[in-house]
């Protein structure tokens, strides 16, 4: 039955929940019509049509674009044979590829143990559950059973479930919706910003993180950090050195080091992972997102040999998760045609003509009075406010200029796809740059400081 043009929105209104939002939201909604490479084709609640860069590669997670041919094939193909089995005493050939490719991929530096064992799972969230419910099987096994809390970083975020939101930051996170039932852990203070930073500054918190962890080593099972780069607390880079220390700290206490590489995994960051920044190797890794090219959702946690082993020869004789659509062969096919794509390595001259186009776009996003602050890593760039985005406005106001953005805090900022050409990044900073002046014009002057 043919529908008027905003009724699919109207019926959303009527029955649908979206993330972070109240039902029946009073924030505007597009219908995604189309999608293909970097772009999107939006209709408005009154019919108008968008055509629109994807400039969050739908949270960070399409990086080779939509309706890749590739990505499309494989799925194909594994829908010829089957889209789904259970995994509990059955394997196929999907998920046994993926977790060797994944194993070649991670992360290894000399002395240390290999990340060589996989858990696949059906979301970033779950992934971090079970690195976590990991670690205390592993403190436990290994005859320390008192070692149940975790240490965090201030302004971390590791997911929604009730263990992740545990570890996220306990004040701008989700802890005081939730009083007494997320578990008490430990936080040490953000370190230093990446652009400020100086040794020193990276030595003071390093000390203060020493403190920190060995007044409660005692009762703690592992170290979580999200390397390099923090997401959703901020879109905050720090020092890759911040890492060697978060090493030395777990090695000296005998604590597990868990990196969240959900959002900074698979070159993001401008190295195929963000542990590579400082040559660190992890004991548990978390990976998604990005892992199937934002085609289905899937994530994995990898750990070392050593773990797995402990875990398995412990009194539980077992890691206790097991998720209904574990290492889904369908997700498993596109997952494996995405890490094909990564391994020709095309992303990183990608990702790094990305980061100079960032760069050299939103410089100009500086003149704005409203603009504290514009910054990038690798294809990730921010333009930070003085004071809270006007989500709404801001957002359509880029819509407008044909980028599509999901502005959150005081942050409007962009993850572009990695086959975004050098026009589609022009067309994100400038459109971001523009909604911004418009929103917030009337803070808008140019600075004395401002180039």
């Amino acid at each position: 039955m043919r529908q008027d043009p905003g009724s699919l929105i109207q019926r959303d209104r009527a029955r649908l929940w979206h993330p972070y939002a109240a039902a029946s939201p009073d924030l505007p909604l597009w219908e995604v019509e189309a999608a293909g490479g970097a772009r999107l084709r939006l209709r408005s609640e009154d019919g108008t049509r968008h055509h629109v860069v994807d400039a969050m590669s739908s949270w960070w997670s399409v990086i080779h674009g939509y309706r890749h041919p590739m990505l499309d094939a494989a799925a194909r193909r594994q829908l010829d044979s089957f889209s789904h089995v259970m995994f509990g005493g059955l394997t196929h050939a999907p998920a046994v590829e993926l977790a060797e490719r994944l194993v070649d991929l991670a992360p290894t530096a000399p002395g240390r143990p290999a990340l060589e064992r996989v858990f696949l799972a059906d979301s970033g969230s779950v992934a971090v559950e079970v690195a976590l419910k990991l670690a205390v099987q592993f403190q436990t096994a290994s005859g320390k059973p008192s070692r149940q809390r975790f240490l965090s970083l201030r302004g971390g975020y590791h997911g929604d479930t009730f263990a992740a939101m545990g570890v996220c930051d306990p004040v701008d996170g989700m802890h005081s919706a939730f009083p007494g039932l997320l578990a008490g852990n430990v936080f040490v203070p953000r370190p230093p910003a990446a652009s400020s930073a100086t040794p020193e500054t990276v030595k003071r918190w390093a000390s203060e993180l020493a403190d920190i962890t060995a007044a409660h080593s005692g009762e703690l099972a592992a170290i979580i950090v999200e390397p390099v780069l923090q997401g959703a607390g901020g879109m905050f880079a720090y020092p890759p050195e911040c890492l060697t220390a978060l090493r030395g700290m777990a090695d000296r206490h005998g604590l597990l080091l868990i990196f969240d590489e959900i959002a900074t995994g698979f070159g993001r960051t401008g190295e195929l992972f963000a542990a590579g920044h400082a040559g660190v190797v992890p004991d548990i890794m978390c990976v998604g997102k990005a892992l199937t090219g934002g085609y289905l959702t899937l994530a994995a946690m990898l750990c070392t040999g050593e773990i797995a082993a402990t875990v398995s020869g412990g009194r539980a004789g077992a890691l206790l998760h097991g998720p209904t659509f574990m290492g889904n062969p369908l997700a498993c096919a596109v997952a494996n045609a995405s890490l094909g794509l990564i391994e020709d390595g095309g992303w990183r001259a990608d990702v790094a003509r990305i980061g100079a186009g960032l760069a050299s776009g939103l410089a100009p996003a500086l003149a704005l009075e409203a603009v504290r602050e514009v910054r990038t890593l690798g294809a990730v760039g921010v333009i930070e406010l003085r004071d809270a985005v006007d989500v709404a406005a801001v957002t359509a106001a880029a819509i407008r200029h044909g980028v599509w953005v999901r502005p959150f805090r005081n942050l409007v900022y962009t993850m572009p796809p990695y086959i975004s050409t050098a026009a589609d990044i022009e067309q994100i900073t400038a459109g971001m740059t523009a909604a911004v002046a418009e929103v917030h014009g009337h803070h808008a002057a140019r600075r004395p400081d401002a180039a």
